[in-house]
């Protein structure tokens, strides 16, 4: 089996082989994939009325558990924007009646971002929406080699994140 990655690797050692140009096999491909998941999550996110920035900060409450509610800082540290960006977000959560402000108890300037009925009824429907989409999107390969996949992922991104 081949693909466009292939063909662009062959031309480029055609054309430089003085050049090595392995990383693009790897590399090329993530960055390919990168594009494809994308689309496809802003596609399931669609479907649930649902903007990616929007399921991130969602689901980022989501995830902090009962009673779903974080700090505009510690938002912004998952989210990986700036806190004017966060702010503007919150902003627009908050008309769309996803999330309310909150003061922050024993801190009298301190506001907690806090899911609604409606923002967790929401992004609860997209993970299953998404989670359908990532499971079609891996269902060409093996369990095992999808394990395996993530490991070598992980040792990639990891370095990143630190």
């Amino acid at each position: 089996m081949t693909d466009e990655v292939d063909r662009i690797v062959e031309a480029w050692r055609r054309e430089r082989p003085d050049l090595d140009v392995a990383p693009l096999q790897v590399l090329s491909r993530v960055s390919r994939l990168a594009r494809h998941l994308d689309l496809a999550r802003r596609t399931a996110f669609e479907r649930h009325d649902l903007e990616l920035w929007e399921f991130d900060v969602l689901s980022a409450l989501r995830r902090a558990g009962e009673p779903y509610q974080l700090s505009p800082g510690t938002l912004v540290q998952q989210t990986l924007v700036t806190s004017g960006t966060m702010t503007n977000r919150i902003d627009r959560l908050a008309a769309r009646g996803l999330v309310e402000r909150r003061p922050a108890p024993g801190d009298r300037r301190g506001v907690l971002v806090r899911l609604t009925a409606a923002g967790l009824e929401r992004v609860d429907a997209a993970l299953e929406g998404l989670l359908r989409t990532e499971r079609d999107l891996l269902a060409a390969l093996p369990e095992a080699d999808r394990g395996t996949l993530a490991d070598l992922l992980r040792e990639l991104v990891a370095p990143f994140d630190a």
